[in-house]
């Protein structure tokens, strides 16, 4: 499967419930989350949650009935269940310790990693056995003096990913346990929870196999003006720092890598650039990065939400770029498998249309080169049997005249080697 999915935030904050509620019920605002195309819930939550006097308010019980008198842990639990009726995943965010603000470190105040890691396997036993839920996002946003590798046990994230990651394992072995990066590494500076370069050289080690996922978040100059937005190069220079940063981990292999954050308001032209190649960045398809976008709430004072100040009407700006990366959980969504290379033959290409909509859709084009020689550029041509246009193309330069399409390569991938190909 492919994680692309929405962050509903509110259980992390003193209304200990998801926000929204206050104008709607539950089971409408997770109805529209899936019928708009997501597969899975970040959901946010803070420690305090489980406190004891952490009663949930901000809820309008005519439209939420079967809320009213829960704890904080059973509205999560409300939630995941009618997610599972409607064949939505929830992937758990332990986001702060408590309900206050963020925290640089696992642990904070009253909140220590013992109680840190003790309430994550709580969590693990309540919902072992439960495929909705998928896994645990350790913990929101890593920064400050966290590090990655030092070996002090006091702030190396990743030592203390281990010891969390290891705890739930235990308890729930088939958890995935996702690891967000951390501010700092090697004096190279980058968003909260974004820097994932020291992953290579001191990978998180987990007693069962493949349940490690990276996470990174990722930011527009309208958060906070990074200096890479203010290159000349602007914005051809992201892949590259995204592929420094984090996208080298899913580029080469090391282990799958979700986008955990990552979210506009789109009022500027630097952030529509930003988005427009971040999701060019981030793929179509199973094979595409996961992600998880920030967020479904109107509420985020930094980026807005997918939905309108109304908790109702969906942005469809922000909605038609996330559109193309969407996948379904049951796969209907992933292009064809490509055909392999004929020995001898000459170049040919293979058109398939991956996931569609009522007014739209998304195509992958696969030029196989079958010359038996390397190809020092390409290009490929198409006709439309109707009026459809292209309007938005990744990894080369288009041109259309009505229904006639032409594609050549972009500078970075002009060579197809031979018996080779590339989409």
């Amino acid at each position: 499967m492919r994680i692309a999915g929405v962050n509903w935030f509110g259980m992390e904050t003193s209304t200990f419930a998801p926000h929204g509620l206050w104008t709607r019920g539950y089971r409408s605002m997770l109805d529209q989350i899936k019928a708009q195309g997501y597969n899975t819930i970040r959901l946010p939550y803070s420690n305090q949650l489980f406190d004891a006097g952490s009663t949930p308010n901000g809820i309008d019980f005519s439209q939420n009935p079967d809320l009213a008198g829960l704890t904080g842990l059973q509205i999560m639990d409300r939630v995941v269940a009618y997610s599972g009726e409607i064949g939505l995943k929830i992937l758990l965010d332990r986001h702060r310790p408590d309900a206050s603000g963020q925290s640089a470190l696992w642990y904070a105040g009253q909140y220590d990693e013992a109680r840190w890691i003790r309430d994550w396997t709580m969590l693990a036993a309540r919902y072992r056995g439960d495929a909705t839920v998928i896994g645990a996002d350790l913990h929101n946003e890593p920064h400050g003096s966290a590090c990655w590798g030092c070996g002090d046990v006091a702030r190396d994230w990743r030592l203390a990913a281990e010891r969390a990651g290891n705890a739930i394992l235990a308890v729930n072995p088939d958890w995935l346990i996702v690891v967000e990066g951390v501010e700092s590494y090697a004096g190279q500076n980058y968003w909260w929870g974004g820097n994932l370069a020291g992953a290579l050289a001191a990978p998180v080690r987990l007693n069962v196999a493949n349940r490690v996922v990276y996470s990174a978040h990722d930011y527009p100059a309208s958060v906070y003006p990074q200096v890479w937005f203010g290159a000349p190069d602007y914005p051809a220079n992201l892949p590259a720092l995204w592929d420094a940063k984090w996208g080298f981990l899913h580029r080469s292999g090391v282990a799958p890598v979700l986008l955990g954050e990552f979210g506009t308001a789109l009022d500027t032209t630097s952030d529509q650039m930003w988005l427009t190649a971040l999701t060019r960045y981030l793929g179509t398809g199973v094979d595409g990065i996961h992600w998880t976008f920030w967020s479904w709430n109107p509420n985020s004072g930094d980026t807005g939400g997918i939905l309108d100040d109304d908790w109702r009407t969906v942005d469809q700006d922000k909605q038609a770029m996330l559109v193309p990366i969407q996948y379904p959980l049951g796969g209907t969504g992933a292009p064809a498998p490509t055909p392999s290379p004929t020995p001898g033959a000459a170049c040919t290409a293979h058109y398939a249309v991956g996931n569609s909509w009522n007014d739209g859709f998304v195509a992958d084009v696969t030029i196989i080169n079958g010359t038996g020689a390397a190809l020092a550029s390409w290009n490929v041509g198409w006709t439309f049997a109707g009026t459809q246009r292209v309007t938005n193309l990744w990894n080369g330069v288009v041109t259309q005249s009505g229904p006639a399409v032409r594609v050549a390569n972009a500078g970075y991938n002009a060579t197809v080697p031979a018996g080779g190909t590339l989409t």
